[in-house]
């Protein structure tokens, strides 16, 4: 029996709330809010869906609704219910069940700076953190205890050592369980560590300078040399970790998406000093917009879990909740919380520093041989293949108006992307904008080669286009007799969307269906945004020079402006080179007295 969605709507109010959509078997589908229920639940049901939304919706035998007070109070109850539920269709983080502490016994009159995990701050000392990983936990200790010779041995240990251990030899303990240091000085040691993690390194360089100072007027020699070399160590440790002057505490959130994958980054700062990044890699069960899934990614960290909340929320691209969002941060946290996508300075430094974290994860994800081999595979079920195919090219044409046009060749294997492989084909003698006889040029170039005996033979050749280009690289290919490579033309659609590809295989009387969610279709597109990206980077590279050198610049009266305007209007410096003088003369802001001084230039 199938949902009757006209009748539950009649029964919704417009509210703001928190709905739960059920299977026939009771188990929970998909966890959301809204600020008016029966607007966003009626939209489930109109026809205007995602494949994804549409699976949704055919599973569902039952909704529930929670009326809230405010669209905030749904926000919170929404997040709890997903950290709860764990619905299929949600987007989903992993739910650490305890985060990394920095933790100071208060039961202990040589306390140590101990690792420990904790779901949440408890009331036996201090708990310096969360950190954003175990690593970075480490790295912090091993600096603290090389600097102030914090010991870190069990309670277990320091109570039953009757001279000092390794760790003293080396000088990485002061040795308090055998008395080489008393109670006040090693409590001294322990709260300018203490300082350091809390992001106070100044302050103890203050203090530690002040007291090197008067160490060395007292003459105390040793101690002041121990002092400085502290102060020196945390002077290199600023350096380091210090990427502007200024402080603050802030987690950046940085999206990067790609064919069969996505990863968010999350880059910690506190008082300033970057602590380390975590990369969550959830399925977008949904298809969101990357702007709405990060959005659910934002509140799915915080609310309803024991994180701690730092001043300032930064992300990469504009939350559509960003108030709705914010009101709930700063609710939860008790103060004012500050979310915002449009930053300067060293904050952007520091989101730039994010989005290059989430871009190289996913470029790592997405290369794993275990990934690859199952692409493979299912683009060798797609085309009915006998054996996986060992190698792919594809090629693609990238230009300005004309200007500059450069193809690009790029190959791909089981191992991934073969990067040697690449080539690029300057393209001339051909009209501006004819990517048609730009593409067959650049086919005629690299396998006339490979027929002389040069390079190696692709099993697949994709080309960027439809049924006219296969027909053409097909002409190219039997030219040459290499007649036995397989040909797939892959043509963007209207939107010109990831997804939305249609697949032209040549031979088949119908475009090639594959699923969104197709590792095969996942392959393809990979290799696809691969040649695009280096025809565009060559592409730019020739332009740019070629207007660096451009025999324009030396024409007198030919500014920027007019510069561009000729380019623009005939499409690159070949057509303007190819222009009469009543043809120049037709540009805006040339005359005809400028439009001889022009072709005099550029003829001689």
């Amino acid at each position: 029996m199938s949902f009757d969605s006209r009748h539950f709507l009649k029964t919704i109010g417009q509210g703001p709330g928190v709905y739960r959509m059920y299977d026939d078997a009771g188990e929970t589908l998909y966890v959301g809010k809204a600020k008016r229920l029966r607007a966003r639940l009626a939209s489930y049901f109109r026809g205007t869906l995602n494949a994804k939304t549409q699976a949704l919706v055919a599973r569902i035998a039952d909704i529930q609704v929670t009326l809230t007070h405010s669209e905030t109070e749904a926000l919170l109850l929404e997040q709890t219910l997903i950290k709860e539920l764990r619905p299929p269709y949600n987007i989903l983080l992993r739910d650490d069940k305890s985060y990394p502490f920095v933790f100071v016994s208060d039961h202990h009159p040589y306390p140590a700076l101990e690792y420990k995990r904790a779901r949440r701050r408890r009331d036996d000392g201090r708990y310096l953190g969360p950190y954003p990983s175990s690593g970075a936990v480490r790295e912090s200790l091993s600096l603290m205890q090389k600097i102030f010779r914090i010991r870190n041995c069990e309670d277990s240990v320091f109570a039953h050592r009757s001279r000092p251990c390794l760790q003293y030899q080396i000088q990485r303990c002061s040795a308090p369980c055998v008395g080489l240091i008393d109670e006040a000085a090693y409590r001294r040691d322990l709260e300018h560590a203490v300082l350091c993690l809390s992001g106070k390194s100044d302050q103890v360089t203050d203090e530690l300078t002040r007291a090197m100072e008067a160490a060395s007027q007292a003459l105390a020699f040793e101690e002041a040399a121990r002092l400085r070399d502290q102060i020196q160590q945390l002077r290199r440790l600023q350096a380091r970790q210090y990427v502007d002057t200024g402080g603050g505490d802030a987690d950046l959130f940085a999206l990067a998406e790609r064919p069969g994958g996505l990863c968010v980054a999350v880059l910690t700062v506190r008082q300033g000093r970057m602590l380390g990044v975590n990369h969550h890699t959830p399925s977008n069960g949904l298809d969101l917009a990357p702007e709405a899934l990060l959005g659910e990614l934002v509140s799915q960290y915080y609310l309803g879990s024991a994180r701690e909340v730092p001043e300032e929320v930064i992300t990469g691209l504009a939350l559509p909740d960003a108030d709705l969002i914010q009101a709930a941060l700063t609710q939860q946290a008790g103060r004012r919380v500050r979310l915002t996508h449009q930053v300067r300075g060293h904050r952007a430094q520091w989101l730039g520093l994010a989005q290059t974290n989430a871009e190289q994860h996913l470029a790592t994800q997405l290369a794993n041989q275990t990934q690859l081999a199952r692409r493979f595979e299912a683009l060798r079920q797609a085309l009915h293949l006998e054996t996986p195919p060992t190698r792919l090219e594809c090629f693609d044409i990238s230009h300005s108006q004309g200007e500059a046009t450069i193809a690009s060749c790029v190959a791909f294997g089981p191992e991934g992307p073969l990067t040697s492989d690449y080539r690029r084909f300057a393209i001339e003698g051909i009209a501006p904008g004819d990517d048609y006889g730009a593409m067959h040029q650049a086919l005629s170039r690299r396998f006339k080669r490979l027929a002389a005996g040069e390079g190696k033979r692709p099993d697949l050749l994709l080309v960027d286009g439809g049924k006219g280009q296969l027909r053409m690289a097909r002409e190219v290919l039997e030219a040459y007799g290499l007649s036995e490579i397989r040909l797939l033309g892959v043509a963007k659609g209207s939107t010109r969307k990831a997804g939305l590809e249609t697949l032209f295989l040549e031979g088949a009387n119908t475009p090639l269906a594959l699923e969104a969610d197709s590792p095969a279709l996942h392959l393809i597109q990979h290799i696809r945004d691969e040649s695009h990206r280096y025809a565009i980077a060559g592409h730019r590279a020739k332009r740019d020079k070629a207007r660096r050198t451009s025999t324009l610049q030396e024409v007198p009266g030919i500014g920027p402006k007019r510069r561009r305007e000729l380019l623009r209007f005939f499409g690159g410096l070949q057509g303007v080179r190819q222009a009469s003088r009543e043809e120049l003369a037709r540009v805006p802001g040339i005359s005809a007295g400028l439009a001889e001084t022009i072709y005099q230039a550029l003829h001689g």
